[in-house]
């Protein structure tokens, strides 16, 4: 498993990459800059100068370190997967839906549910920011869509919420401002690697990326590497 504590070469692409991003281009993903909670949908590209400068802005506030052991690491200890218990009042919780639906509810377009309910989803379009796909999804084939934690836990854990309270770990690992569906193999490709070792394919969504994995890193006050911030700056021009 890579690390994220390598070199600043950019990390190479996995995929197609060079072209407008769907959710952008349709209206349906909103901007990260304008969407600090993580309730919109999708991942929008920042493409003006001025949300670039503001993007490098946000990035600049985040804290460095260098990263910890893995050491005692358990998906376990971020609790239950997609709980709708989460105790620090994120969004979506105790809403009566696991957080996983919960997301594929906010970015999924065409949305058809289980008889009887209105929050298993059964079937869906998903227009991936990572890839820059659109994936017409079937809970059937449910591994084709995978919920990436921005910043994955493993990486939480070894930047410091291995020493955090059960409840705060659950309520990064359940916040929607954390969690974004996307293409299940490039998820799986990520593993809990930092931005200086995977970013997006899709070059044109690395800025906004970068820009979501601030925005979890500050909320929750936990530091990235110095290379991980580098690249950060670097996806927005710095």
């Amino acid at each position: 498993m890579v690390t994220g504590c390598e070199g600043l070469a950019p990390p190479a692409d996995g995929g197609p990459s060079g072209s407008a991003v769907p959710t952008a281009a349709d209206g349906h993903a909103v901007n990260p800059l304008d969407n600090p909670d993580g309730t919109k949908p999708g991942l929008a590209a920042i493409t003006s100068s001025a949300d670039k400068a503001k993007a490098r802005s946000l990035i600049g506030k985040v804290a460095t370190k260098g990263r910890g052991p893995k050491t005692g690491y358990e998906r376990d200890k971020f609790g239950y997967a997609w709980t709708d218990s989460a105790p620090g009042g994120i969004p979506f919780s105790h809403n009566g839906c696991d957080s996983r639906n919960d997301l594929l509810k906010r970015d999924g377009e065409k949305a058809r549910f289980r008889a009887g309910s209105d929050c298993v989803v059964t079937s869906m379009t998903l227009h991936d920011p990572y890839t820059g796909k659109t994936i017409e999804w079937t809970k059937s084939h449910a591994a084709t869509v995978q919920i990436d934690h921005v910043m994955p836990l493993s990486y939480d854990w070894q930047m410091g919420a291995s020493r955090w309270s059960k409840d705060k770990r659950e309520d990064i690992a359940n916040d929607p401002l954390n969690l974004i569906p996307v293409d299940g193999p490039t998820n799986g490709a990520k593993g809990d690697s930092g931005p200086a070792t995977w970013l997006p394919p899709n070059t044109q969504i690395r800025c906004a990326y970068s820009v979501r994995f601030a925005q979890v890193s500050l909320k929750y006050d936990l530091p990235v590497t110095a290379a991980d911030k580098q690249m950060m700056l670097r996806q927005c021009g710095g």
